[in-house]
């Protein structure tokens, strides 16, 4: 999860990025990145509600 929240801001230290490399499975990594799109977005949406019915 570490892995791809700091994907998610594009900074990673090239070390940092090389030791994930042979630590991560990459199917647990879509699927981290998957549920993390789904919640930003459901976020998104839930806030523009708020904020345009407060208008």
């Amino acid at each position: 999860m570490k892995a791809v929240g700091w994907s998610f801001f594009g900074v990673r230290r090239n070390s940092a990025y090389k030791e994930d490399l042979g630590k991560l499975n990459p199917l647990h990594v879509i699927v981290v990145a998957f549920a993390a799109v789904i919640v930003f977005v459901v976020g998104l949406v839930l806030l523009v509600r708020h904020v345009v019915a407060a208008v």
